[in-house]
């Protein structure tokens, strides 16, 4: 297979404790030993993951243990990606909601923190210096990025282009971020961060086995005629042939690929969507069919780290 090095395939993990959709749940790390399949999955077509990871999972041996040893081979890179609610230090937020919290509810001072903790953590246990991140629950604003760039961080990927999440509130009440206006291809932002948005794309197609009631047919022919907010991301509710439309439509315009999972995804029952050990190989096969197209098209796989060199060295 020939290779284009204009096209890259940029697959991001948000590495994180199990099932954190559930509030009740307790603050575990199994799904950590449920990634080296998936790693290995990456490896069989040479693509790079990106474990954009929380600060319960850079403290979990087993997890650092492995792929560190992969960061160093440069079969992977590691990255930030910053739940509020679990890093370090605790601040009480008023709440309003029972929802997570957003890092941006907090004072300035206690942000910054958060962020110095984790980054240091990082650090420490992965030796390299991190420069990728991804905020918790894709919310970020001026004040964020500013810090970030503070602690040397060169590349964000929280930006969902077409995607509106002021319904999805914070702990205090506060709407999530609205990227409907955001460009869908990488820009630098806050003077010094290359953003890397998510790849979404509205896709024109009419699913004639979601229809099974008028309401059915009258929402499957407003994603015909108006599109359908589509992601590299492999969901329950996903096929192989909307992620295939997703991606031609990227190859047509000679655009980079960003894929993303939860590392709970990858567990059984760690995640609300994937239950038993038959959703578990099913998820695998969708992954691998996804993988497979895209290396046939000659994407070459790269890092957030690797992504940002090449365009700035």
């Amino acid at each position: 297979m020939e290779m284009n090095d204009n096209k890259k395939f940029i697959i991001t993990i948000d590495t994180e404790a199990d099932n954190q959709w559930d509030i009740s749940h307790k603050c575990t790390t199994e799904n950590a030993k449920y990634l080296f399949r998936f790693q290995e999955l990456a490896e069989k077509y040479n693509f790079k993951p990106v474990y954009l990871t929380t600060y319960e999972m850079a403290n979990d041996d087993l997890f650092v243990e492995y792929f560190r040893k992969k960061q160093n081979e440069n079969l992977c890179e590691i990255g930030m990606h910053l739940h509020a609610w679990n890093t370090p230090p605790e601040y009480k937020l008023e709440s309003k909601t029972k929802e997570r919290s957003y890092l941006l509810e907090y004072p300035i001072d206690i942000m910054e923190k958060k962020i110095e903790n984790l980054d240091l953590l990082l650090t420490d246990k992965f030796v390299i210096k991190p420069v990728s991140h991804r905020s918790g629950r894709w919310a970020i604003n001026n004040e964020y990025l500013n810090l970030l760039k503070k602690y040397g961080y060169k590349i964000d990927c929280s930006v969902t282009p077409n995607i509106n999440w002021k319904n999805s509130l914070g702990e205090t009440g506060i709407p999530g971020s609205d990227y409907r206006k955001c460009p869908k291809k990488p820009y630098m932002i806050n003077d010094g961060i290359l953003e890397v948005p998510m790849t979404i794309r509205k896709i024109h197609i009419f699913r004639k086995n979601k229809v099974e009631s008028l309401k059915g047919f009258i929402k499957e022919f407003g994603h015909f005629v108006l599109g359908k907010k589509q992601w590299v991301r492999p969901d329950k509710t996903f096929t192989k042939e909307e992620i295939i439309k997703l991606i031609d439509n990227c190859n047509k315009n000679n655009e980079y690929i960003m894929f993303m999972i939860h590392s709970s995804e990858l567990m059984p029952g760690g995640s609300p969507n994937f239950i038993t050990n038959s959703d578990i190989e099913k998820l695998y096969s969708l992954i691998e069919q996804i993988f497979m197209y895209i290396y046939s098209l000659g994407y070459t796989g790269t890092t957030l780290r690797d992504y940002y060199s090449g365009r700035y060295r």
